[in-house]
C-alpha cells in the first residue's frame, strides 16, 4: 500500500510500440497507457506479476497511485480497461485514467449484496437480481469501493430494492435511473424454471454467429493490431 493508503503500482515509460510489444510480453512486461483530461497520454509497461496482484485487489472505482519511474510524485488514476488473451487469459494491455482530485469524474460503483431475504431463504419466493453497479458523478476523493444492498429488507413477495433506495454517501450523485431494479422478490409460479429446447438452441446459434463475447474497451490502435497478431500466432 502507498503512504496515502491506496494501492501503488510501479511503471516504466516505454518506447516500444505496435507489433514490437510482443517482445515486451516475452520479457515479463505488460504494455499499458495512462491518459486523462488535459493530460498527454503516456505509454507505460508494468511487471506482469505486480500488475496481476494489483488487479486482484482493485476495481474500477478505486484510486490507484501509478508511480512512474523517474517521476517525483505518483499519478492518481482509475482502472479503465484490461485486455486479456482470448485463449490463455494472459494480460495483454491495460488502460488507466489519470484524475484531478479537484475535478468531478463519472464512473461506476459496484453494488454489494449482504444478508439474505427471509422469504427467499424459506423457499417462499424467488429473489431476482437486477443491475450490479450504478453510474455516479463525484470528486475522486469521494469514491467508495462499493455500495451495500441489504437483502434482509425484502420480507414480502413483490417487494423490490431500487436505485432510489440506496444509501449513498454525501458528495456522490447517482446518474443511473432511480427506478432501476437491484433486487426483487417474485412468487415461485412467476419464474419460468424450464425453457423450450428450441429457444436455447436458437440463442446458442446467435452467440456463435453474432458479436464476440469479449468486448474490447478503449485502447491504443497499435495494441488492437497486436492482439490480432497474438491470436494468429495460436492458430
Amino acid at each position: 500500500m502507498s503512504q496515502k493508503g491506496r494501492v501503488e503500482l510501479a511503471a516504466k515509460k516505454r518506447t516500444v510500440l505496435g507489433s514490437k510489444v510482443k517482445r515486451l510480453r516475452r520479457e515479463g512486461w505488460v504494455p499499458g497507457v495512462i491518459y486523462g483530461r488535459d493530460f498527454d497520454s503516456v505509454s507505460l509497461k508494468f511487471d506482469k506479476y505486480k500488475l496481476r496482484d494489483v488487479l486482484s485487489q482493485v476495481g474500477g472505482s478505486q484510486l490507484i497511485n501509478i508511480k512512474v519511474e523517474g517521476s517525483d510524485e505518483p499519478e492518481s488514476a482509475l482502472l479503465r480497461d484490461v485486455q486479456r488473451d482470448v485463449i490463455t487469459g494472459d494480460l495483454l494491455h491495460v488502460d488507466f485514467y489519470r484524475v484531478m482530485m479537484s475535478e468531478t469524474i463519472t464512473t461506476e460503483i459496484p453494488l454489494l449484496t449482504v444478508g439474505e431475504s427471509p422469504v427467499a431463504e424459506q423457499k417462499e419466493g424467488i429473489l431476482l437480481h437486477g443491475i450490479a453497479e450504478i453510474e455516479v458523478e463525484c470528486l475522486p476523493g469521494d469514491l467508495v469501493d462499493a455500495l451495500e444492498v441489504d437483502l434482509t429488507e425484502l420480507t414480502e413477495i413483490g417487494q423490490a430494492i431500487l436505485v432510489e433506495d440506496l444509501a449513498v454517501p454525501s458528495g456522490i450523485d447517482i446518474l443511473t435511473d432511480p427506478d432501476e431494479v437491484i433486487a426483487r422478490l417474485v412468487p415461485l409460479e412467476e419464474v419460468e424454471l424450464e425453457r423450450p429446447a428450441a429457444e436455447v438452441e436458437e440463442e446458442l446459434i446467435m452467440t456463435e454467429e453474432g458479436e464476440e463475447v469479449e468486448v474490447i474497451g478503449e485502447a491504443e490502435a497499435e495494441e488492437a493490431e497486436e492482439e490480432e497478431e497474438e491470436i494468429r500466432d495460436y492458430m
